[in-house]
């Protein structure tokens, strides 16, 4: 990839904290004329073709292979992203906008990653002016669970208009909707989900300084959250996590007034309080931990979640709430809590892998999560981690993000235990269960090659995204056995765009 199409710094600290970036292909207007003109055949005569959009339209394919595109996503999800089997023509005429949401995992919950794992393109075929309904997001809600705005015509919104090849490169998790389209032209928006198969260890974009640097300005006001931004800037640099010591010359004598200040009034300058609190550091921990614990229940999740970063740079302390409060195993607390965790460092895995051994299942999962964010570092938990997902009493949320967690620790690495474990669980009763274990088998890549049989039992799956991830583990394993296999099974299924109930033969 070449590096002029790969994002910039201040591109990818915008991405990182506004969660979207809006960016362009130069195809010439030829190119989107036609595939105009395909979508508008093929919507017209035989309906939105669901996930089968790319092989009824193969032309997608070239969108996707653009430079602008695979720069984006190799940028923020690492070189060997993998695109998901999900993707969604949305035709949009509805003079009506659409509601708030965030995307689920097709139908099921999984514990949402606040670090780039996933991601989204929003690709516009067509020119799109603000009055045909463009995808409207709220810049910096990617990382919140509930909906934090309360109109649903907000100021908040940004919207993704433009000419044909436009393009959102956006957090899976950002908070987004269709606007109304009172034009009465007809407006596509191509909707494509993309995952990452690594653990970064170098920056994967035109990377040229080390510092997280907070961007001057916004698209539209955003609440602070400079811990996770730079949580979220030093992992994907491969740097290590920031020691808990003072950043930007923070002063421990301030701690008491920030402390007050999450008595606040204004949710905003409560969750500053909290993000301040952590930035301080452990200097501040004796005063400042009960405060932050508290702060773990507030009703304004933002404040919650700059708690729980606080509190993981709060030494053991801080670590201390955490684990309490994760292992009282349910709500904005507890989930916040599993992010402050991994924030921790190895420090946590020890309290982590206890909570695994005999927690509740909310608990169970909720640890197994933070687990996985600290990938080969918590290989230690392996055993314990296989030992909750094969236990009677293990429910289907905590055996998901179990097999999801394996795979993040056991990523390129040989470990015959976990691939055994994956291996099982292709054959696990939740369809989720097993996705997730084809995802899981991708991300440790040729290792894997003994679970090859397993995969290919897999392809007969009666759930459609166990049969794609099991064909793209092979396609990560990559050794001659899984090759082979994937071969015979792509023969069988292959798919000719040209035949229609028009012209079948």
């Amino acid at each position: 990839m070449s590096e002029s199409f790969l994002l910039n710094d201040e591109q990818m600290r915008k991405f990182i904290s506004e969660g979207f970036l809006i960016l362009n292909t130069d195809f010439p207007e030829s190119f989107h004329a036609s595939l105009f003109q395909q979508l508008n055949e093929v919507y017209g005569e035989e309906g939105n073709p669901g996930n089968n959009i790319l092989p009824r339209i193969p032309d997608l394919q070239r969108v996707f292979d653009h430079p602008v595109i695979q720069g984006a996503l190799t940028s923020v999800l690492g070189e060997n992203y993998m695109m998901h089997p999900h993707r969604h023509g949305h035709f949009n005429k509805k003079a009506t906008a659409g509601g708030w949401h965030k995307d689920s995992y097709w139908g099921h919950q999984r514990v949402r990653n606040h670090r780039p794992w996933w991601a989204m393109i929003f690709y516009f075929p067509q020119d799109v002016t603000i009055d045909m309904g463009p995808t409207g997001v709220v810049p910096g809600t990617g990382c919140y669970q509930t909906r934090t705005f309360e109109s649903d015509d907000t100021e908040l919104e940004v919207t993704s208009h433009g000419k044909a090849g436009t393009f959102a490169l956006v957090q899976y998790d950002i908070w987004h909707r269709a606007t109304a389209n009172i034009s009465g032209k007809d407006r596509y928006m191509l909707k494509f989900q993309f995952v990452r198969t690594e653990m970064p260890t170098r920056p994967s974009w035109n990377n040229s300084s080390d510092e997280w640097i907070t961007p001057a300005s916004f698209a539209k006001p955003i609440v602070q959250h400079e811990l996770i931004w730079r949580d979220t800037w030093n992992w994907l640099t491969g740097q290590q996590q920031d020691a808990n010591v003072s950043i930007g010359g923070r002063s421990a004598s301030a701690a008491d007034e920030w402390i007050a200040q999450l008595q606040s009034d204004d949710r905003s300058l409560r969750a500053k309080a909290a993000d301040e609190l952590g930035l301080i550091g452990e200097a501040a921990a004796d005063r400042a931990v009960p405060a932050l614990a508290a702060a773990l229940d507030d009703a304004f999740e933002p404040v919650a979640l700059n708690a729980a970063y606080a509190l993981g740079r709060m030494g053991e302390q801080g670590l201390r709430a955490l684990l309490d409060t994760i292992e009282r195993g349910s709500g904005i607390a507890a989930r916040s809590a599993a992010y402050g965790a991994y924030i921790a460092g190895p420090a946590a895995i020890g309290g982590l892998t206890a909570i695994m051994r005999s927690g509740p299942a909310d608990a169970a999962a909720y640890a197994a999560f933070a687990l996985g964010e600290l990938g080969g570092a918590a290989a230690t938990a392996v055993p314990v981690l296989v030992e909750r997902l094969r236990s009677a009493d293990a429910d289907a949320k905590a055996r998901r993000t179990v097999v999801e967690t394996l795979g993040m620790i056991g990523a390129g690495a040989s470990d015959e235990v976990i691939v055994a474990a994956l291996e099982q669980s292709l054959q696990d009763d939740d369809d989720q269960v097993r996705f997730m274990a084809g995802l899981s088998l991708s991300r440790i890549g040729a290792p894997a090659d003994q679970a090859v049989p397993a995969i290919v039992k897999a392809l007969d799956d009666d759930n459609r995204y166990v049969r794609a991830n099991a064909a793209e583990a092979l396609y990560y394993i990559g050794t001659e056995q899984a090759k082979q296999a994937l071969l015979k099974f792509l023969r069988t299924s292959r798919w000719c765009s040209t035949t229609t109930p028009k012209t079948m033969f």
